[in-house]
């Protein structure tokens, strides 16, 4: 396939607010060896798109300093030995840097086809939030059908995955948000129990909801004094899993709960992971996920669509704490 010699990207100028992201042209990437180059149709934007504008979440070495962290296109090109992907097939990747573009390259053990029934825009909204939610909920929180699972930031990208993914699997979900409508809206996709935490204080719904027992595994977005609270509503044996940080970084504890109920407290980021581990979480995916999404059991809730160019209005939108699901920049028609 030929090529141009530029794309249209948004990079950030300088570390600030939305309106830094600025739209400008990059030479189109070339693929290096095991990896393939995306034509991309759609990009995700995600909370770490955030952090990386404000200057607080630098891309890993050899990642481009574009955002965006997960995209959706066919494959445009192919490295030396990235042979599963055939040209113009359509495709989903999970990407550490370069998705604000109108091409991508990627190491081709993170790209994924896209799932029967999807569209490129519903496409761009798995690969971040699905890879997060798998390696944390079930890998590293070991979350089993019959548990309970307690999400915090329910109404956010990775909380509508993790609530349709564990309801899909058999667990009992119960996930807070903020309102009334977010909380229905959690609810219709398969929470048990939507917590509104602006009215309700969810330590005593989920002692309510559990008689008492709590949970097994508890999805963490907020950290600081929220990490005490978890560790006295985590049940025997259960899992507490931090991602987020969102009400800080440091915690006072009493370490006596994770000794007494011999809990495990874990975590983990995605970005600085090796193409390999990405890998391997990519095929659990596609054994374990990507039959539910075919199924029409599990689908990305995409909140709403900007153009590439109004990614500054999509940051915006995604700080407003008013969406519920994934916000999507559309690259190409």
């Amino acid at each position: 396939m030929s090529l141009p010699a530029e794309m249209r990207a948004v990079e950030i100028a300088r570390p600030g607010g939305p309106e830094v992201l600025v739209p400008t042209r990059r030479p189109v990437p070339r693929p290096a060896g095991g990896e393939v180059l995306i034509a991309v149709r759609a990009a995700g934007v995600n909370r770490p798109d955030l952090l990386q504008r404000e200057g607080r979440y630098p891309p890993p070495p050899g990642a481009s300093d574009l955002p965006g962290l997960e995209v959706a296109g066919t494959v445009a090109a192919r490295g030396e030995s990235a042979l599963r992907f055939a040209v113009g097939e359509p495709v989903c990747a999970l990407v550490a840097g370069g998705g604000y573009a109108e091409y991508c390259a990627v190491p081709e053990v993170q790209v994924l086809p896209i799932p029967e029934g999807l569209d490129f825009a519903a496409a761009a909204g798995i690969p971040e939030t699905f890879f997060t939610v798998w390696t944390n909920v079930f890998e590293r929180g070991r979350l089993t059908a019959g548990e309970t699972l307690l999400v915090q930031g329910g109404s956010g990208g990775i909380g509508t995955t993790a609530i349709q993914l564990a309801a899909a699997r058999g667990a009992r979900v119960l996930a807070t948000a903020g309102g009334p409508a977010k909380c229905r809206a959690i609810e219709a996709l398969g929470a048990e129990r939507g917590i509104d935490h602006r009215l309700e204080a969810y330590e005593e719904v989920v002692r309510a909801a559990t008689g008492g027992r709590g949970v097994d595994v508890v999805l963490d977005i907020l950290g600081g004094p929220h990490v005490a609270r978890h560790l006295e509503l985590l049940a025997p044996e259960g899992r507490l899993v931090l991602i987020a940080f969102l009400e800080g970084r440091e915690a006072t504890l009493d370490l006596w709960p994770v000794m007494g109920k011999r809990l495990t407290v874990t975590g983990s980021t995605l970005r600085p992971r090796s193409p390999a581990e990405k890998g391997a979480i990519a095929r659990a995916l596609e054994a374990e996920v990507w039959p539910l999404l075919a199924a029409g059991r599990v689908r990305p809730r995409i909140d709403a669509t900007f153009a590439l160019d109004a990614a500054a209005e999509a940051h915006r939108r995604l700080e407003s704490r008013e969406h519920v699901g994934k916000v999507i920049l559309v690259v190409a028609p």
